[in-house]
C-alpha cells in the first residue's frame, strides 16, 4: 500500500494542530500578528487537509481497521468522536476568520473559545487515527 498521500493528509493535520497551538500561545501574549497569521496557516493547512482527504477516499475508497480486540473500541471511539466534531471545523474556521477580518473581536473571541479545543481535537486526532490506521502492525 502507498502510505504518501495519507502520510502528506496526516502532516496537514500535524501542522494545523502546531499553528494551532502557536497562534494560541501568541494571543495569550497579546500578539496579535503572529496570532492571526498562525491562525491562517492552521486555516489553510486545514483546508488543504480537506481537499487532499476528499480526493484520495474518492479515488480509493474506504480503509478498514484490522486491529481486534481491546484496540478496536478504542480506535472506533477515536475516529466516531473526530468524525462528528471534524463536521464542524470548516463553518468554525470560515466565521472566526470573517469575523477577525472584519474586526468582529468580541464574537470571535466568544466562538473561539469552543472552536479552538474542538479544532484541536480534530487536527491532533486525525494524526492519531492515521497512525493507527497504517502504521500499527497487527497479525
Amino acid at each position: 500500500m502507498n502510505l504518501a498521500w495519507p502520510t502528506f493528509n496526516a502532516c496537514m493535520n500535524g501542522a494545523s494542530a502546531v499553528c494551532l497551538g502557536a497562534g494560541y500561545w501568541f494571543i495569550r501574549r497579546g500578539d496579535r500578528g503572529r496570532h492571526r497569521a498562525s491562525m491562517i496557516l492552521a486555516a489553510l493547512f486545514s483546508a488543504v487537509f480537506l481537499v487532499s482527504y476528499l480526493a484520495y477516499h474518492a479515488k480509493v475508497g474506504d480503509v478498514h481497521f484490522l486491529g481486534q480486540g481491546w484496540i478496536r473500541p478504542v480506535y472506533f471511539t477515536i475516529l466516531i468522536t473526530h468524525v462528528v466534531l471534524a463536521l464542524s471545523v470548516p463553518v468554525f474556521a470560515v466565521l472566526l476568520l470573517t469575523w477577525a477580518f472584519q474586526g468582529k473581536f468580541s464574537r470571535h473571541k466568544a466562538l473561539a473559545r469552543w472552536a479552538w479545543p474542538i479544532w484541536m481535537y480534530v487536527s491532533v486526532t486525525g494524526v492519531v487515527v492515521y497512525l493507527m490506521l497504517y502504521t500499527m502492525k497487527f497479525s
